[in-house]
């Protein structure tokens, strides 16, 4: 008797558990006490669709007392189901609404959605960032290299978030103002003077366009000189001139020798005829003395 009777309030006890866990009745009076008006089927039509009851009233309690308005349990359900973070846009639009940041839920989720964290994307637009732009090497027109380091406040642009460009795009953007700024430069000088002069055009050049960032300011922390790029490059195209100088003149002196060859070829030559004719002297006079012809000369003589 005594088994039969723990057996029947297990089961009553299993019953009433899987009663309460399809039907959350504290749930749905804690919802109700909450001030959020939710039906108990719907709770129950939740759990069939794989939906966490206890995600959504809670995150409808929080909006509800924060004074979201305009959200309800079937947007919630929605963003849940396309893999959205609810406690994270909740809370973002919490901060957003206490800053007088002018953001909706369908912005906020479509942010969540993008893959941005959406809360820290506002705390960022609430509370400036910097960053910082790595080393950025340029020569003023004197030749002189320039080291400069930049630091670049931003704040998040909330309505360009969805599709903006990040933060790589600003570093680059920076970067390259500022080396064009440092290339406009006469003299290096003038830019170790007035490094807020280089800040103040790079900042009106409207960097942050299509960016999902809205530029504050721009601060040159530090520059240094580098080399003399001007110096270095006159000695290389001295060298180069010398080079070509040299091999010119290495040229002409093969040219000279090449002829002095030719010259001393040609007085061989001659040498050659002037002996070969030499040669032929004792044969024309051998001649001349058989014929005769030698002796009838020297008697006309």
């Amino acid at each position: 008797m005594d088994v039969q009777l723990l057996i029947i309030s297990g089961a009553a006890l299993a019953g009433l558990w899987l009663l309460l866990y399809i039907f959350p009745v504290n749930l749905w009076i804690t919802a109700v006490f909450s001030g959020v008006k939710v039906n108990l089927l719907e709770l129950v039509f939740m759990r069939f669709r794989k939906v966490p009851p206890p995600l959504i009233v809670n995150s409808l309690i929080l909006a509800t007392k924060a004074g979201i308005l305009n959200i309800n349990s079937q947007l919630l359900e929605t963003h849940y189901l396309a893999g959205g973070n609810l406690t994270n846009v909740i809370k973002a639009l919490i901060v957003a609404d206490k800053a007088n940041l002018n953001m909706t839920f369908k912005q906020a989720t479509a942010i969540d959605l993008a893959g941005r964290d959406v809360l820290e994307a506002v705390q960022i637009s609430v509370t400036p960032y910097m960053i910082i732009v790595p080393s950025i090497t340029g020569v003023s027109v004197d030749g002189i290299q320039l080291i400069a380091e930049a630091r670049v406040t931003v704040r998040t642009n909330i309505q360009q978030l969805v599709g903006g460009a990040g933060e790589e795009t600003i570093k680059a953007r920076v970067g390259q103002g500022i080396i064009s700024s440092m290339g406009e430069a006469t003299n290096y000088k003038i830019v170790l003077e007035k490094p807020e002069d280089i800040s103040k055009r790079v900042l009106a050049d409207g960097l942050d366009a299509g960016t999902a960032y809205e530029i504050l300011s721009i601060d040159i922390a530090d520059i240094n000189i580098g080399k003399n790029i001007g110096a270095k490059l006159q000695i290389d195209q001295a060298a180069a001139d010398l080079e070509i100088a040299n091999a010119k003149a290495e040229e002409r002196r093969a040219m000279a020798v090449a002829l002095e060859q030719e010259m001393l070829a040609e007085v061989q030559k001659a040498r050659a005829a002037v002996i070969e004719a030499e040669a032929d002297i004792p044969a024309a006079l051998s001649m001349s003395f058989r014929r005769g012809q030698l002796l009838s000369k020297l008697k006309k003589a």
